[in-house]
């Protein structure tokens, strides 16, 4: 009762094991060609784990750190970036990134869908690294220094659309479902754990060398590329398809008109104190809509599109994008919000020089992270065992709440109170942002995971774009209405004359706030050579800690609660689409294989699985068995009967087999 020879089936020996179809495993994203591979082993899924942590950790981390380092930056090549020639320089720097990763994020994860998430990935690595080690060598200045960091600064977005598009569908392949919400949580908690490091790296480094901004991820990217293509293995399913051109062309067009618009949206227009009424905004963001709506039919009619609108029938799918884009427009801009009011206001008040701002603010929004730290691997852990459901929607609601809170929290307020405040907003967050992931990425095929991962890492980056827009757009429409008033009855106050006072308090606030934001005492850059004018007691005052907060204060807080109710007005529709993704699914134990039952009894009986087999095993060989699966074709003596149980829970078959055993083995008959 042997198998012939080179006709075992899986895990019978004389057979390798047989891949199924669209199954590769290769180590780094190389080349999986089809034919026998070795399984990971049972640790693989925390290597997986920590690399992809660390690389979301990486890109994070420069998302963010370029913000507080902004000011040594421009200083270092040369550029004030508060001129007006200069704010698109000051734009792109910290916009670029973002706008990048968002447009093609989608794209690289349908690359990982069909060539290999892990390739993709490692790719993803290794650019970013390089553009790392471009912008440290930076050795020009002026304009031309500027557009040489934007341009590598576009670069490293580029790499870290690659990591955001795969880290994700890496992890949902290399852990089982009941384990995938706290991996992915992990995962979340190293992207806001990097974009509040960041804050503190820019504040720490920029001031000693600015090109330490930068050479600060040179060596991690370095150790990641090398890690990830020797450790890393494609296990998902590869999906082997056309690449759907037409779709990327409009995608891309559409989407970066829409955020470029956005971008230029900002900046003031015939004077007006933002751009939304330019023309050229205007046709951008208009323009790119009617370009993604022709995408949108565009992607009905190919076969292998790279939008799949085909998974928004996906209830958990559609519900957790629409909740995930709704939690990501609230807090996208919260933090230029927080970091303004503490730079601008909070921190002078309280003796901080507006040059000690930027790294003050990054350590006082220390609890924010804390929140998350604590919250996003609880709920990962719990909504695995619990479903997804009351974490996303209680994190929602929660995260409305703080920003409740926020609004009835007075502009020089005592910092317990607002460190309690952004502490219950950062774990609301946490709560919601794991079993969110988790529920949309278990819910989909698993040859669309990179696709899926893509498509929701489009909507959260867009959605962050799209919120500082929002939120700057809001402030500005608060400032505008009592600002001007104040600053020019307190100028005049101080000595400035009537008609200066008049034309300084029309500037439009946005010059404001991005010197708040960039650690520029705002009125010397607004009054300039007018303070020497002034006498010394007046003068030392307007440029002093008290005059400017408290000059703004009234107004400020107008502009934040309009932000802000916008804040609580998108958490509370996540939390309503948190509520729609349908009930969970509870795993229902899969019927054990005869294949799974033949090792048992084997095991059982110690003897080797091949001695309870027959001949029949080879046209079951012949014709290929998936993993784990062994026909009827592959028992003896009339053991290919039916799978139905008999009152023990054991099929006919496997009942004979026991017999078998037990007449080859002695041992055997006690079971």
């Amino acid at each position: 009762m042997k198998l012939n020879s080179g006709q075992a089936g899986l895990g019978v020996p004389g057979r390798e094991p047989r891949i199924p179809q669209g199954v590769v495993g290769s180590r780094g994203g190389g080349t999986a060609e089809p034919g026998p591979r070795s399984e990971p082993g049972p640790h693989y899924k925390w290597i997986a784990l920590s690399n992809t942590t660390l690389g979301v950790l990486m890109a994070t981390i420069n998302q963010s750190i370029v913000l507080i380092a902004l000011p040594d930056i421009f200083r270092g090549i040369g550029l004030n970036p508060l001129s007006s020639a200069n704010t698109s320089y000051l734009l792109w720097m910290f916009m670029g990134f973002l706008v990048v990763s968002a447009v093609l994020v989608v794209s690289f994860g349908r690359l990982g869908d069909m060539f290999g998430r892990v390739r993709m990935y490692n790719m993803g690595f290794a650019i970013f690294s390089v553009a790392s080690i471009f912008l440290t060598v930076t050795w020009m200045h002026g304009s031309s220094g500027a557009l040489w960091l934007i341009i590598w600064r576009i670069v490293q977005g580029i790499g870290g659309a690659f990591l955001f598009a795969n880290s994700a569908a890496i992890l949902t392949d290399a852990f089982p479902a009941n384990q995938r919400g706290t991996a992915l949580g992990m995962n979340a908690i190293a992207a806001i754990a990097g974009s509040f490091i960041g804050l503190l790296l820019g504040g720490l480094l920029g001031p000693i060398n600015w090109h330490y901004v930068f050479l600060v991820s040179a060596p991690i990217g370095a150790f990641g590329t090398l890690w990830a293509y020797f450790m890393l293995r494609d296990i998902g399913t590869r999906r082997h398809a056309r690449m759907d051109w037409w779709g990327n062309v409009l995608f891309a067009a559409g989407l970066i008109a829409i955020l470029v618009g956005i971008t230029y949206g900002l900046l003031p227009y015939g004077g007006h104190p933002m751009g939304w009424t330019n023309p050229w905004v205007l046709s951008a963001m208009f323009g790119g809509l009617a370009v993604l709506v022709i995408f949108g039919f565009v992607e009905t009619k190919v076969a292998e599109p790279l939008f799949r609108l085909s998974l928004f029938r996906i209830r958990a799918f559609a519900a957790g994008n629409v909740a995930n884009l709704m939690l990501s427009l609230g807090r996208g801009g919260m933090q230029f919000m927080l970091i303004i009011w503490l730079q601008g206001i909070w921190l002078p008040l309280h003796g901080y020089s507006f040059s000690q701002t930027p790294l003050w603010a990054g350590i006082y929004l220390v609890p924010l992270t804390i929140g998350f730290l604590v919250s996003a691997p609880l709920s990962g852990v719990l909504s695995d065992r619990y479903g997804a459901k009351a974490f996303t929607t209680g994190g929602a609601l929660l995260t409305a709440l703080s920003f409740f809170f926020l609004l009835f929290l007075p502009v020089d307020f005592p910092y317990w109170v607002f460190a309690l405040i952004i502490a219950g907003n950062g774990f609301g967050s946490g709560l919601f942002a794991s079993p969110n992931r988790a529920e949309m990425m278990n819910s989909v095929p698993a040859d669309q995971r990179g696709a899926a991962g893509g498509m929701i890492a489009t909507f959260q980056n867009t959605a962050f774009v799209l919120s500082i827009g929002i939120f700057f757009s809001l402030m500005v429409a608060g400032l505008s209405s009592k600002l001007p008033a104040a600053m020019s009855g307190g100028l005049i106050a101080q000595g400035i004359p009537a008609s200066a006072a008049h034309q300084i308090s029309h500037l439009p606030p946005i010059g404001v706030l991005f010197a708040a934001f960039l650690g520029y005492n705002p009125m010397q850059q607004l009054l300039g050579p007018l303070l020497a004018h002034l006498p010394a007691g007046h003068a030392a005052y307007v440029a002093g800690r008290q005059f400017f907060p408290h000059l703004i204060t009234a107004p400020f807080h107008d502009g934040l609660g309009v932000a802000f109710a916008f804040a609580i007005a998108a958490n509370v529709i996540a939390a309503i689409a948190s509520l729609m993704t349908g009930r969970r699914k509870r795993a229902v134990a899969a019927p054990e294989g005869l294949g799974s039952e033949l090792a048992a009894v084997a095991g059982e009986g110690g003897i080797e699985p091949s001695e309870l087999v027959g001949p029949g095993a080879a046209a079951e060989g012949a014709r290929g068995i998936e993993p784990g699966q062994l026909g009827p074709g592959a028992l003896s003596d009339g053991a290919q009967g039916s799978r139905q149980s008999r009152g023990n829970g054991q099929s006919p078959a496997v009942t004979q087999i026991r017999q078998e055993g037990a007449r080859l083995n002695p041992r055997a008959r006690r079971l």
